[in-house]
């Protein structure tokens, strides 16, 4: 099992135009994630969440600041090594993404299916889909699948590359309360088996208290820190995560 990336994250800033004025997504946000730690990120909307993954995905650019990735610095990439690296870690979105008229199997495979690679597309993505509990389910039309399921093949196409870092993006925002904590029990399994770098964002206090640590966010800015694993109860953890929520 490969170790997962740390990431350390300096001083980040940014900043939107709109046609009302400047809004403030991330204000001198400094975060230092261990390498194969999950981490809860977690408030109101609007507070930064999406922003903060989106940069370290190097799907956006920082105004001010840093994010350095295991020994890629992130934020001084050009966009041919913008492409590169986002090769090298997952993303798992709200919406599942999945393109319709492809199956299981094709929609785990889809992002390396353009490239040559040293390994079977098409048996990786099996073995994805049974890592996730589909197995039996390679040939299913998205159509023909619960949301759950459909999330479970988005997060096994997120796994294609073998990332050391996997970014949650609402994971369990479309999902119900039981399904979402099935999605939840399978992200924290993986990051276990694969030793992967995990961060979750979510409005969901009971998904973030189940990571390791705890980052709450308030209008751009880090309010708070809880180190979960160890040393504080769940009860604990949420009335610390709640103090601010609307």
């Amino acid at each position: 099992m490969s170790e997962g990336a740390a990431v350390a994250i300096e001083g980040l800033s940014k900043r939107y135009q709109t046609g009302h004025g400047s809004i403030t997504a991330l204000d001198d946000v400094s975060l230092l994630i261990p390498a194969s730690t999950a981490i809860g990120v977690v408030g109101p909307s609007g507070s930064g969440k999406s922003t903060l993954l989106h940069v370290v995905g190097a799907m956006d650019r920082p105004d001010a600041g840093r994010v350095r990735v295991g020994d890629v610095e992130v934020t001084t990439l050009d966009r041919k090594q913008q492409v590169a690296y986002r090769r090298t870690i997952g993303f798992v979105f709200q919406h599942f993404h999945l393109l319709p008229v492809l199956t299981a199997l094709d929609n785990v495979a889809a992002p390396v299916l353009p490239r040559d690679t040293d390994f079977d597309k098409l048996e990786r993505a099996a073995q994805l889909l049974a890592a996730v509990g589909l197995a039996g389910r390679e040939d299913a039309l998205p159509s023909r699948l619960s949301g759950g399921e459909q999330q479970r093949v988005a997060i096994a196409r997120a796994l294609i590359n073998e990332p050391r870092l996997l970014l949650a993006d609402e994971p369990t925002g479309n999902l119900d309360t039981h399904t979402g904590g099935e999605i939840v029990d399978l992200l924290l399994r993986l990051r276990d088996e694969r030793g992967m770098t995990l961060i979750v964002a979510t409005h969901n206090q009971l998904v973030a208290a189940r990571c390791d640590r705890v980052v709450r966010l308030l209008d751009g800015r880090v309010v708070d820190q809880i180190d979960v694993a160890g040393h504080e109860e769940p009860e604990a953890v949420l009335e610390r995560i709640s103090r601010i929520e609307p």
